[in-house]
């Protein structure tokens, strides 16, 4: 019954049945893997890894959301002890940080905020991996620099669990976590800024002589800005950006990529508050705005005649209002953009 071997053949039969989807089964059998693992070879032993993923990838798919937390903050216990700083870790530690962020969306367990926190302490965790083996100018290093910008993004721009803006609670421990989230959010602009200007260095160090990298890194820079309400600053990066490309032989094909049309902030991905845009083919939802040269959307309405009712659709239309741009540039101005087109399914 504790045989060493037993752990992986049920391994396998847990596989076999997830692909069956067959997940209730699957998860019994996998617990019992777990079990076995930890008699056999301790409580934190490495061999659990694979049996948790298993599992937890069942939970997921039966929908069981709250279980499936549970066991990623148990794996996340075993991969802090039983893996050395490096690679395998700080890919480790990323998913960890991804599974908070979608546990965010999806509203499970504890309150958004600490999920956002933990977020951006996880890629900062994996980031120092990195740099412990690699060194400070690997372009590894760009992931989870990308994953700290995502979370900058998101704190700052948190509404709170209320209406108000606030975390909810009268009592000591949620005045203490609503003092904690302030203060972090105090220092995003700062922080965003540091993470960027660490991923120009980066590229700057490893492709000194793309041009294109530099002038990315440059509007990355600017619409972060922008988005902040620091326009000034932000039309000074782009310029700063134009000025990188203009001298190159295909100068207007990549200002037409960068500045040809409005862009939507944040334009990284994984940080939006917007849906993802489809093809109108696929789209019960379609709307018409302009965008002034500040970046403000105008002009806003709903140009399909789809069934999907008003009230989801206005939900999508009042964030698209709240949604800074980034406006289309020529000759380094910001120009406005009379029609401006967006498909979303809305489920």
């Amino acid at each position: 019954a504790y045989a060493e071997g037993l752990q992986e053949q049920l391994l396998s039969l847990g596989l076999s049945l997830q692909q069956q989807g067959r997940h209730e089964e699957a998860i019994r059998v996998l617990k019992r893997g777990v079990h076995l693992a930890r008699i056999n070879n301790g409580l934190y032993s490495i061999d659990q890894i694979p049996l948790l993923q298993t599992e937890i990838a069942s939970h997921m798919a039966s929908g069981q959301f709250l279980e499936a937390d549970e066991r990623q903050m148990y794996l996340y216990r075993v991969q802090q002890r039983t893996l050395d700083r490096g690679e395998v870790r700080a890919q480790a530690l990323m998913q960890q940080a991804r599974w908070q962020r979608r546990a965010y969306d999806m509203g499970v367990g504890e309150q958004g905020f600490a999920r956002l926190l933990t977020m951006w302490d996880l890629y900062r965790l994996a980031l120092n991996d990195v740099v412990a083996q690699q060194g400070e100018n690997s372009m590894e290093l760009i992931a989870p620099l990308e994953g700290m910008l995502q979370s900058q993004y998101l704190i700052a721009g948190f509404q709170g669990e209320t209406s108000s803006g606030g975390l909810g609670g009268d009592d000591i421990a949620s005045r203490q976590n609503q003092g904690r989230f302030n203060a972090y959010r105090s220092q995003s602009y700062k922080r965003g800024q540091a993470v960027i200007q660490a991923m120009y260095d980066i590229e700057q160090e490893n492709n000194g002589g793309d041009k294109v990298a530099a002038a990315e890194s440059l509007v990355m820079l600017g619409d972060w800005m922008l988005w902040h309400g620091e326009r000034d600053a932000a039309m000074k990066a782009y310029r700063e950006a134009v000025a990188e490309l203009t001298p190159r032989e295909d100068a207007e094909v990549s200002l037409l990529s960068l500045f040809g049309e409005p862009e939507e902030l944040p334009s990284i991905e994984g940080a939006s508050q917007l849906p993802e845009p489809v093809d109108p083919e696929q789209a019960n939802l379609r709307l018409q705005f302009g965008v002034d040269s500040r970046g403000k959307v105008v002009d806003l309405e709903r140009i399909d005649e789809n069934e999907l009712n008003d009230a989801m659709a206005n939900r999508v239309m009042r964030q698209l209002r709240r949604t800074q741009f980034r406006p289309r540039l020529a000759m380094g101005e910001p120009q406005d953009t009379e029609t401006v087109t967006r498909a979303y399914e809305i489920k």
